[in-house]
């Protein structure tokens, strides 16, 4: 279910304020779109695990997605159901796992509130930074330079939030023909590939048939989120770091960067973009 109203908060994940705007050295005044940040309570079985600054928007995708990326969820089916509520300080993710689930949550515990440019607050020591990641089986469909540069061209017109705020992260799912599937955005990063991939787990997808674009830096965190969920193909509008290229490059994950108009720096698999 969709939360209820939220006070001062839009259910497009957006609000509008009264502003001065200065130009070219006159005043007016305007009413501008700011996109949402509200603190996101993650709740697993009554237990607090996380708390995300995030836009209250596809929240339900951010559950499923965030378990599954976040290895607390083995499957799909081990979320049984998701509860979103207002709460006086944000919004509340209400949601019923399994037991199994419960247990590895209670085995990778820890108090951990993010925010959108980071993914490693409140880790307590370095062997959480990054556990082991099951490498991808071999995947050797190839990736058309075309097709990506297609959907990088289709993607500012899925991005209803960005358009009026000029604020947000998106995360897509692209077709192997260059076709937009799914959309979600988000003011993290991080938060917008969480809802991608529970949408697009709920759409039944399979994350080998195509390919991802994002319209952000490649972290290590994307790049983990992406093998976990079973992605083989990653493509950022921005560039990636060094852990994260060598994360890709061990786990078999196609790595672009530098996504702009027909250009692509091909980090990790370079084989496949043919």
């Amino acid at each position: 279910m969709k939360p209820e109203t939220i006070p001062g908060v839009d259910e497009t994940g957006a609000q509008r304020l009264d502003v001065r705007v200065r130009r070219d050295g006159s005043v007016s005044e305007a009413q501008d779109w700011l996109a949402d940040e509200v603190p996101v309570a993650l709740i697993f079985n009554g237990i607090s695990h996380a708390v995300m600054l995030a836009t209250p928007s596809d929240l339900e995708d951010f559950a499923l997605g965030f378990g599954l990326t976040e290895g607390l969820l083995a499957r799909a089916d081990e979320l049984y159901g998701v509860d979103v509520q207002p709460d006086p300080a944000g919004v509340r993710i209400e949601m019923e796992v399994s037991s199994a689930c419960f247990a590895r949550l209670k085995d990778k515990r820890r108090s951990m509130a993010g925010r959108t440019g980071c993914g490693l607050c409140g880790t307590e020591s370095l062997e959480q930074v990054e556990p082991p990641l099951r490498p991808l089986a071999p995947c050797t469909t190839p990736l058309s330079p075309p097709a990506i540069a297609a959907a990088l061209r289709a993607m500012p017109s899925h991005q209803a939030l960005q358009q009026r705020t000029g604020a947000t992260h998106a995360a897509a799912w692209c077709s192997l023909a260059g076709d937009v599937l799914l959309v979600r955005e988000d003011v993290g990063r991080h938060n917008a590939l969480d809802k991608l991939v529970g949408a697009m787990v709920e759409a039944g997808i399979d994350p080998r048939d195509g390919f991802c674009c994002i319209t952000s830096r490649a972290s290590v965190e994307m790049v983990r989120k992406a093998v976990a969920i079973g992605i083989t193909a990653l493509v950022a509008v921005s560039a990636p770091t060094s852990r994260a290229v060598a994360t890709a490059r061990r786990a078999g994950l196609a790595l672009a960067g530098f996504a702009r108009r027909d250009d692509l720096v091909l980090y990790s698999d370079a084989d496949r973009f043919r």
